[in-house]
C-alpha cells in the first residue's frame, strides 16, 4: 500500500458581499438598544431591592421606637395616678402648706 499524500489546494474564502457586511452592521443599533435596556432594567432591579431592604430597616426602627414610647406612656400613666392619689394630696396640704380640715362652722352649704 502506497501512501498517498493528499494535497489540498489553498482556496481562499470568497469575499463577503457588501450586503452581508451591511446586514451585520445594520443589526448593531438594535443589539446596542437591547443591551442598554437590559442594563437599565438590571440597575432598576438592584435599586428597588436596596430600597426594599432600607425600608424594612426603617420599619424595624420605627417599631422599636413605638414600643419604647408605649412603655414610656405606661410609666407616665402610673406616675400621674400616684400624683393624683388623695392621700398624697392631703399629706402635701397638711405638711407643706399647713392646711387643716375645715370645722363644721367653716363649711357653708350653698343651695
Amino acid at each position: 500500500m502506497a501512501h498517498s499524500k493528499a494535497t489540498f489546494s489553498k482556496i481562499a474564502a470568497p469575499p463577503k458581499s457588501a450586503a452581508e457586511v451591511d446586514l451585520r452592521w445594520s443589526s448593531f443599533p438594535y443589539l446596542a438598544a437591547v443591551m442598554a435596556m437590559v442594563t437599565v432594567v438590571s440597575i432598576f432591579h438592584v435599586w428597588s431591592r436596596v430600597k426594599v431592604v432600607d425600608l424594612n430597616l426603617q420599619i424595624v426602627d420605627a417599631n422599636g421606637l413605638f414600643k419604647e414610647q408605649q412603655q414610656e406612656n405606661k410609666r407616665l400613666k402610673v406616675e400621674v395616678a400616684s400624683l393624683k392619689a388623695p392621700a398624697r394630696i392631703e399629706a402635701l396640704a397638711k405638711g407643706d402648706l399647713g392646711m387643716t380640715m375645715p370645722t363644721e362652722q367653716q363649711v357653708v352649704v350653698v343651695k
